[in-house]
This record gives structure tokens, sequence and C-alpha cells, in this order.
């Protein structure tokens, strides 16, 4: 089977995106492995597939998976190619739109200046929803990795975060924690790990490994559970700059209750056909 992509990025943040909504587009794990092969596929952290809606005031349906070829609910950088995808593609002309996901609706818009916005929805801090087993509700819990215990605070963004604070993202052990902590027994379905720099109250410097890509350029979710984790343990305010290894976003929350609002670039690299 030939198949058209575009390859995009979000901070360094790359994905394959594939157009389902003129074709049906149905590929196995193996077929997505193959796609995010950075040798013998195209290569990217995650595959993005557009479809169209299923349901009523959506305009269109987001599916993601991960480069080992699991589904996964969401991703932040990946919202952001896709409504400059639809563009691009002409598929909508609306500079706003409401997207279906595996975790409910998110709402990306492209901005005058070329970025992109794109509400993220309120974010879970209630540990049986992330899902997160713990016998308690506390912000900050302890999770025993190897032989040492790391503090954590867990939030939901659709898809499950463990956030960390670090001294220094330059030396924080994330190749050596991340495969331990994305495969912790108490995420049942396995979680990012994120490790964050408090640079200021309105700036961190966050890494993240990401479940089922490993560590990568820039994590959209990510950076929004890191903020929200920092501002609900009264070490951050909004809005906070993000610096991560690909730039920068910048993510707003006020408080419990209130979506999120991420806002960064979305690039298109390059179309191609690939023989799958």
């Amino acid at each position: 089977m030939k198949l058209s992509f575009v390859k995009m990025h979000g901070l360094g943040n790359d994905f394959v995106v594939l157009d389902g909504t003129r074709r049906s587009i149905d590929l196995t794990a193996a077929q997505l492995r193959l796609l995010a092969d950075r040798h013998f596929g195209v290569g990217c952290d995650q595959i993005l597939l557009v479809e169209a809606a299923r349901q009523p005031e959506v305009d269109f349906r987001y599916r993601i998976f991960n480069a080992d070829g699991g589904e996964v609910e969401q991703c932040g950088n990946g919202a952001r190619c896709f409504v400059r995808f639809v563009h691009e593609q002409g598929l909508s002309a609306k500079r706003e739109i409401r997207v279906e996901t595996m975790s409910g609706i998110i709402v990306p818009r492209l901005e005058d200046d070329g970025t992109v916005s794109v509400d993220m929805g309120v974010p879970v801090l209630a540990p049986a929803r992330i899902p997160f087993l713990s016998a308690s509700d506390d912000l900050l819990q302890t999770l025993r990795i190897a032989d040492h215990e790391i503090a954590i605070t867990a939030v939901g963004m659709g898809n499950p975060h463990a956030v960390q604070v670090v001294d220094d993202v330059a030396t924080a052990a994330v190749e050596q924690q991340g495969p331990l902590i994305e495969k912790h027994p108490c995420f049942p379905q396995r979680v990012n790990a994120g490790f964050m720099q408090v640079v200021d109250r309105q700036a961190i410097r966050l890494r993240v490994f990401e479940r089922g890509a490993g560590e990568t350029l820039a994590c959209g979710t990510g950076a929004c559970a890191a903020v929200v984790a920092g501002i609900s343990r009264g070490l951050l305010a909004s809005p906070v700059d993000v610096e991560m290894r690909g730039g920068m976003l910048s993510v707003a929350w006020n408080g419990p209750g209130t979506s999120v609002l991420m806002t960064g670039p979305a690039v298109t690299v390059f179309k191609g056909e690939i023989e799958v």
C-alpha cells in the first residue's frame, strides 16, 4: 500500500501526518513502527491520523500512535501540527477547530503570527482518574525506582504524566530513570516522565521521557503537566515559559477547574510517499 504523508514537527517533536478523511487508513502496529523507524522508514516520534468527525459539533477526529505502534490518548505538539495540516491540505478554512481525541475534545487555533494555541482542557490531579495507584490525593507523591525514592506530582493531560523537580535538567538522570518511571506499576497505563527545573516563577526548563517514544525534543502535554504541577505546588505563576531542547512553549493555567492554554510553533518539513 502506498501512503502519502506530511512530515511535521513542533519544537523538534516530529510527526508523520496522514490524511484519513479522503481514504480509509488502517495500519498495523508493524506498519506504524516502519513509518516511525528513522533508518528504514520516514522517522518520527508519533504518527498522527486525521479522520472525519464521528460526532456533531466537532470538525475532525485526531488519532495518535507512538513510535512503538501503540495508540495513545493525547499529544500537544501534534495538536498544533494538526491545525496547520488541515489548513495546508485544504480540509478546513477555520482558524479554530474542534477536534475529537481519545481523551476528549481539544480546540487548537491558528494565530495571526503563525503560532498555534491549543485549549488542552482541564487537567486532572485526582490519582484514580489519571490513572495513578495511590493511597492518598497528596500533590507530592513518592515513587520507589530501583534502589531509591523520588518525589513526583501525577497529572492527567488526557494522558498520564509524572513530574519531578530537578536541580538541573542538563544533568538529570533522564535516560536512567525515564524507562523505570514509564513502566512503574503505580501507573497501569504507563506514564510520561517529566524532569522540571524551575528557573523562576514564570520560567522552567523541561525534559520528558515519553511512553512508547523515549526522550523527545519537546512534549506539549508534558509542558502543560509540568506547569500545572508547578502552579499547584506554589512554585510557579501563570503564564509560564517552558524551555525544552527543541525550543520554547508558553503555557497558561488559572488554577483548578480551568483549561490549560498552550501556545507554540508548528512546522511543515516535507511531503512524500512511502510503500508500507
